[in-house]
């Protein structure tokens, strides 16, 4: 194919499995990596080796400039991922400037198409857990955490760049489930429950498999789909049912004990201050905690009716293949 693809946030967790799709699909693949970031162990190495790894920022135009020259199609995966209050300031520097650079840099490239990765987080949620669709309104709510803040800032900057004239299509995706690095992210969960985790809060929330969101990445990219933003959300499960699959996929007491709005504020406040001491962030922030106990499910009709053959991965299927896996890479 002569379609060449610049990937931002290549060595995270979705980035990279955008890689993987893309690879498999024989795209050529430029990927962009920090100077102190590693290759995915979660990614076969085989398909690691037949990408174009650029060392660079998304907050350097020149490198930006320079690397997207020769590029068809960009697509920006790159963010940071925070609920602690010490990562904020640079979250909202890559989330917005970064997202921003990038849009600036492909309108002066005359880069062909482009694809957003944003969030669902990016349409904001409601403390009355209402139904979210791509129609939704950004309202201002406690239940909207920084992260989500930076991502519908920095997904305006792609809208800004849709009105200059950028080919892009955006991706909301819930929080994303799978194989990766179980020391980060969204992959903690599944630490959490093998190690024996026993509290579970009554929240519900919208939960997709990694592969579903990089399958759905490249297939929007193929489509001449513009100017449009599409939900991607595989089920809506409280986090109860989410743990119990985790934990019988591991073979582990489910958990317990239900949290409290309470509790967490107690919870949050001494890891807070556990923090201090440790010098590592705090595992439980106010607002992850503002997360687990609120009650917003997602929609995924728009994205059924554009990709027609499309399917989502039943989610307690991909948990277990996900746990498998984790199990597998013990020693």
């Amino acid at each position: 194919m002569s379609t060449k693809i610049l990937v931002t946030g290549g060595t995270g967790f979705l980035g990279a499995y955008i890689i993987k799709e893309l690879v498999e699909k024989g795209y050529a693949v430029k990927a962009i990596r920090r100077e102190s970031s590693r290759l995915p162990a979660f990614i076969p190495a085989a398909i690691l080796d037949k990408v174009e790894w650029v060392e660079g920022d998304i907050l350097d135009v020149i490198f930006l400039s320079e690397i997207m020259q020769d590029i068809d199609t960009v697509i920006h995966a790159a963010a940071v991922v925070s609920f602690s209050s010490r990562h904020r300031k640079q979250m909202y520097k890559v989330n917005v400037e970064g997202t921003a650079n990038v849009v600036n840099i492909a309108l002066e490239q005359n880069v062909r198409r482009f694809v957003h990765i944003s969030s669902v987080a990016a349409l904001g949620r409601t403390l009355q857990g209402q139904s979210v669709n791509e129609n939704s309104k950004w309202e201002n709510s406690k239940a909207n955490t920084h992260y989500a803040k930076s991502k519908h800032k920095g997904e305006l900057e792609v809208w800004r760049g849709i009105g200059e004239g950028l080919d892009a299509v955006i991706l909301n995706p819930s929080t994303i489930l799978g194989y990766g690095d179980w020391n980060n992210g969204s992959s903690a969960i599944f630490k959490s429950i093998h190690d024996g985790f026993n509290w579970y809060s009554p929240g519900k929330n919208g939960f997709v498999a990694v592969e579903d969101v990089a399958k759905a990445t490249a297939l929007l990219m193929e489509t001449d789909i513009t100017e449009q933003r599409y939900i991607v959300n595989g089920d809506n499960w409280t986090f109860k049912q989410l743990l119990d699959t985790m934990a019988d996929a591991f073979g582990k007491p489910k958990p317990q004990r239900q949290t409290t709005r309470a509790l967490m504020g107690i919870a949050w406040r001494w890891e807070k201050v556990r923090s201090l001491f440790t010098g590592h962030s705090p595992v439980l922030t106010k607002e992850s905690a503002i997360v687990a106990h609120s009650n917003t499910t997602f929609e995924n009709d728009k994205l059924k009716k554009a990709l027609p053959g499309f399917n989502f991965t039943p989610l307690e299927q991909s948990i277990r293949e996900a746990c498998r896996k984790y199990l597998d890479q013990k020693p």
